[in-house]
């Protein structure tokens, strides 16, 4: 939902040509999926769609390519450095460590709570952008 989320925020800024965004599993249980059809359902609330889309895992050569690497939780952010290896350049980060109310997103595959990922997938996102765009 994040990668989706912040594609609409970066878009109605104007933006789309300084940033790169895409997003990938920490686990491999739906590489090559489409996003999960209740969270195609709130994007859809919210008018962002996500055709096409493929999930992917994570791997060691993304700490390289990317600027930053974001994490919803901190279950994430272990997986993340397992992958890694460590985070020597200061890049990984949970959404919403760029809020003024840091913590983990609950995830909504266990808890079906799609709003409330929702609420803070865009409480983080705004976070972050601010963070980028000054």
């Amino acid at each position: 939902m994040a990668e989706f989320v912040m594609k609409k925020m970066v878009r109605s800024e104007g933006m789309e040509e300084e940033f790169e965004i895409a997003s990938a599993a920490t686990s491999r249980e739906e590489i090559g999926n489409p996003v999960y059809p209740m969270a195609r359902q709130e994007l859809a609330k919210h008018g962002i769609g996500c055709p096409g889309h493929a999930a992917r895992q994570v791997e060691a050569a993304d700490y390289d390519y990317y600027d930053m690497i974001i994490g919803m939780d901190e279950n994430n952010i272990k997986q993340l450095l397992l992958i890694f290896g460590d985070d020597h350049d200061g890049k990984v980060s949970r959404l919403l460590d760029h809020t003024a109310k840091p913590r983990d997103i609950a995830d909504p595959w266990y808890t079906r709570d799609f709003r409330a990922a929702w609420n803070d997938i865009s409480a983080g996102c705004e976070g972050l952008f601010a963070e980028l765009k000054s």
